[in-house]
């Protein structure tokens, strides 16, 4: 049974918003959303579409049972690959619409003596957790090794460059916020 409180708020959530907010984005108090989100009041048919409207819902969609269901399960048939030849690196999306989300997640391959892009400062924090051979971070001026199994876990405050200056191949899975890769 969709209760239409327990999926607004949802929404809600997810659009990264207040009750509060909302309610000041609807013309509707903190408290009126509160009770819609409980189950406790029930919005007339223009105040529902109002609160839809804000939070980038369709009325079609908000009572598909399939559009109301987190996807939590990607198969290894949904991974986006790109392989770059000329520069002699892979990378795998792990999740499709990665970049879409709070965070990206992905596995980059490098073979030997090799490097990925370089990265302009961002507010992305980022972690790179090498699965397999070893792998060099240039963060600003300084440089970083971390072998199998070790782990970069830094602010995107300053320009850096993964690299494998090393014989033998590297895998790194990385997961970033604010998508950037």
């Amino acid at each position: 049974m969709l209760l239409i409180g327990h999926r607004i708020k949802k929404l809600r959530i997810q659009k990264g918003l207040t009750q509060e907010e909302l309610g000041e984005r609807t013309d509707l108090s903190k408290g009126y959303i509160s009770q819609v989100e409980r189950d406790l009041a029930s919005p007339s048919m223009e105040t529902f579409f109002d609160i839809l409207e804000v939070l980038g819902c369709e009325p079609k969609d908000f009572f598909d049972k399939k559009s109301s269901e987190q996807k939590i399960l990607y198969t290894k048939e949904e991974q986006t690959v790109y392989e770059e030849t000329d520069d002699f690196y892979k990378l795998k999306w792990l999740v499709p619409e990665s970049n879409e989300k709070e965070m990206e997640s992905l596995i980059l391959t490098l073979s030997s003596n090799s490097k990925y892009k370089t990265f302009a400062p961002s507010e992305s924090e980022t972690l790179c957790y090498i699965l397999s051979g070893k792998c060099m971070l240039t963060f600003g001026e300084k440089e970083y090794i971390a072998e199998e199994e070790e782990t970069f876990y830094f602010n995107a405050t300053d320009e850096h460059t993964l690299s494998n200056p090393f014989d033998g191949e590297c895998k790194v899975l990385i997961v970033a916020t604010n998508s950037y890769l």
